[in-house]
């Protein structure tokens, strides 16, 4: 029994390491991917069909963007991506048709850098005399909420949960205690003593900390600063707010996070005939869609029945594994 156990810790083990060799090769190829875009019927339905295609030729008449964030912001992932996610805010507002972006937002946020980029694109658009309104899902929250702040207005779904302000500057797992109970060394030859920090096969220092936590203010702060500035909060009072909970919607309304409860639909005519007079004009929608290859899928199916098969030789749901390898290594305004 000890034995097995030990196996699938040497198994656990290797599979982080795979896993951090991965996560290695995505952060330096993911610049080479060529996004897909999608554009859809004109739908005012926030559950709409949508479409491979890159045309973003329209009738020529103005146009209402109903423009879907969904999924982990960040490089790109199966319901998410930024290039394309930039370059269409970027199309909208060169675009002299269109009117207004209508963004729907189901996120629990992601990475502080990507999302810094979008907060920016979306200040950008307005800049250019458009409207922005934002309608928030079932979740919009860290991330989610950051680059909602922008919004002219934000509205939100009764049974929505948002806000989570706050950073995760990365999250370290220090590994050594076990390496040496089961008889595995480790050795990076290296310079700077900081330089392999983070890594489960070295210790987590007092000054390692020290430097997340520095980190982990800075955004922290940034957050604070974005939240204070869109939404007229003193920062002092979004600091008693900013504490990483969720609020509900109701929640939020009552601490000015977003300004009203309500149903797409409305917030829609409400854009129409009172924001733009035009209770004729279009919605068209806007929505990223990835087309899984036959490798992805492959490797998927084969990565789930070794998760399987590895968290029962640890004794350990295979939810528990994925939280395990899934931590992040970079700042993140991120709801787990």
């Amino acid at each position: 029994m000890k034995k097995e156990s030990k196996s699938g810790i040497i198994v656990f083990i290797i599979i982080l390491l795979i896993a951090g060799g991965c996560f290695w090769y995505t952060r330096t190829h993911q610049n080479q991917d060529t996004p897909r875009f999608s554009k859809s019927n004109p739908t005012g339905n926030p559950s709409g069909y949508s479409s491979d295609t890159i045309d973003y030729k329209n009738s020529g008449k103005e146009y209402i963007a109903a423009l879907y964030v969904e999924g982990v912001i960040e490089a790109a992932n199966s319901t998410y991506n930024q290039k394309w996610l930039l370059s269409t805010i970027n199309h909208l507002k060169n675009d002299p048709n269109n009117v207004a972006i209508a963004m729907y937002v189901n996120s629990p946020g992601g990475a502080v850098y990507q999302a810094d980029e979008v907060y920016f694109a979306l200040k950008d658009y307005k800049k250019a005399g458009k409207l922005f309104y934002v309608y928030m899902g079932p979740l919009a929250a860290s991330g989610g909420y950051y680059i909602s702040c922008p919004a002219d207005k934000i509205y939100a779904n009764r049974n929505t949960l948002t806000g989570s302000i706050g950073v995760i500057a990365g999250q370290l797992i220090d590994a050594t205690e076990l390496l040496d109970e089961i008889g595995i060394t480790i050795e990076a030859i290296h310079s700077g003593r900081n330089k392999v920090m983070g890594n489960f096969y070295s210790e987590i220092t007092e000054e390692q900390e020290q430097i997340m936590q520095s980190i982990s203010d800075e955004c922290y702060d940034q957050f604070v600063s974005i939240v204070a500035q869109n939404r007229g909060i003193n920062a002092n009072k979004v600091r008693t707010l900013a504490d990483g909970r969720v609020y509900t919607a109701a929640q939020a309304v009552q601490h000015n996070l977003i300004d009203q409860i309500d149903t797409w639909d409305n917030m829609i005519n409400n854009i129409r005939q009172k924001e733009l007079g035009l209770p004729d004009v279009k919605v068209i929608t806007y929505r990223y869609e990835h087309k899984q290859t036959f490798r992805e899928s492959f490797f998927g199916v084969m990565s789930q029945m070794q998760e399987k098969s590895i968290a029962a030789k640890l004794g350990i749901p295979v939810s528990v594994l994925n939280d395990m390898e899934n931590f992040n290594s970079y700042p993140a305004y991120l709801y787990k």
